[in-house]
């Protein structure tokens, strides 16, 4: 009897687990700064090599990897392509990155000294197009052994142990540390707002405003979450000065601002807020439509500001003249990068548009604004003018005056 109990048990313990269920994998990868080279040692361990077929990976025409040993097999078809077919069981990968990375004028994009290293993990692990057997999850971790005398790492990961981060992207298969990494001898101020752990980290000695900068996050912060519903799990801002480049790039849960950047601009925007207002609505263009992502972001990079109090009306109108003035000679808005003359046009149309879509539908049961559009738009992958007027449209519930323009044909 009791045996027979046991396979029933047994039984129904295998009709609850479904069959679909994905088998998980190990990916760990463990980075090492070596400044004196420049360089970083990565290595990628994968758990069972005979669940990936291979990882072909995009290494770029800059030369930036060096050094490449496999268990398994390694081949480079060009300097641009390089496949790892794994070995069963353990295998492991691992090669040479150079780290810092020059812009031209004496800038860098990426940099390491003997005391830090500032760099987009994009760099580190190449993208790649991975090949695995069905019903495989890679569950993937970074590691860092820091130099000695390197006091701590900070990524836009979850921290998972002692400089140990998980890394979990459920919109890729190939999970891999995308977004800005700071190392080496740095100082930190932290803070929790809404439901994200947010992490200011710069270099000792290299005058980021920590302190200045998670104030202004504060003061906007609930703006923010109004019109963009998402709550990320962690934020990272990353920053130094002179010669890293003097501007502001948002990335994967992180995003970095030079040192000396004002947090409002003489003009009223704030690179702070337009480089957030990047992280959490992830609007990317296509189709020769740049403007919509960089209008956006500057749109709310003033009006969020606006709505938290830190601009009078009277100072908007001003900020408003300015865009006005810088944007006189713009006749389209079209194109795959939009520059700052294109990007205030692009400001002023939003704004028309705004009071445009709050007329038609004031005193409707459901008022809309030009929030319920960015929402709209936060859906898609990708946005083209035509998705943005379409999008627009089916919210104010008719055609735009303010949309049939010159500028966006």
């Amino acid at each position: 009897m009791m045996i027979r109990r046991s396979l029933l048990s047994a039984l129904l313990l295998s009709l609850c687990t479904p069959l679909w269920a994905a088998q998980k994998v190990d990916l760990d990868y463990l980075v090492r700064f070596l400044p004196e080279s420049d360089q970083a040692e990565v290595s990628l361990t994968l758990g069972k090599g005979e669940r990936v077929r291979s990882l072909s990976f995009n290494l770029g025409d800059k030369g930036i990897y060096s050094d490449f040993s496999a268990d398994g097999e390694w081949s480079q078809e060009s300097p641009e392509r390089g496949v790892w077919q794994p070995g069963k069981g353990v295998a492991k990968l691992t090669y040479r990155v150079r780290i810092s990375q020059p812009r031209g004028n004496g800038r860098f994009d990426a940099r390491m000294t003997e005391d830090w290293a500032l760099l987009r993990g994009d760099n580190l692990v190449p993208s790649a197009q991975l090949r695995q057997q069905n019903k495989t999850e890679l569950v993937a971790r970074l590691q860092f052994e820091l130099p000695k005398g390197w006091r701590g790492v900070e990524t836009g990961w979850p921290l998972i142990g002692k400089n140990k981060f998980r890394i979990d992207n459920p919109h890729r298969k190939f999970d891999r540390p995308t977004g800005w990494i700071i190392a080496g001898k740095i100082g930190t101020r932290r803070d929790k707002l809404g439901e994200t752990d947010v992490t200011i980290a710069a270099p000792v000695g290299e005058g980021m405003r920590r302190m200045d900068i998670l104030t202004l996050l504060t003061f906007v912060w609930k703006e923010a979450q109004a019109v963009f519903p998402r709550d990320p799990a962690k934020l990272l801002i990353v920053g130094a000065g002179d010669p890293m480049w003097r501007g502001g790039l948002s990335a994967t849960n992180s995003y970095y601002m030079h040192a000396d950047r004002p947090l409002v601009s003489e003009n009223g925007t704030s690179s702070l807020v337009h480089e957030l207002v990047h992280v959490f609505s992830r609007i990317q263009s296509r189709e020769r439509s740049d403007w919509v992502t960089e209008g956006l972001a500057e749109y709310y990079a003033i009006e969020l500001v606006r709505r938290a109090g830190g601009l009078s009306e009277e100072r908007y109108q001003k900020v408003r003249e300015q865009l006005l003035d810088w944007s006189k000679p713009v006749k389209s808005l079209r194109g795959n990068s939009a520059s700052g003359p294109v990007t205030a046009r692009a400001v002023l149309l939003l704004q028309e548009l705004d009071r445009e879509i709050r007329q038609k539908t004031k005193g409707s049961t459901a008022p809309r604004s030009l929030d319920d559009v960015t929402r709209g738009l936060m859906r898609l992958d990708k946005v083209s003018t035509k998705d943005f007027i379409e999008i627009s449209e089916n919210v104010m519930g008719g055609a735009s005056k303010v949309l049939d323009s010159k500028l966006l044909k």
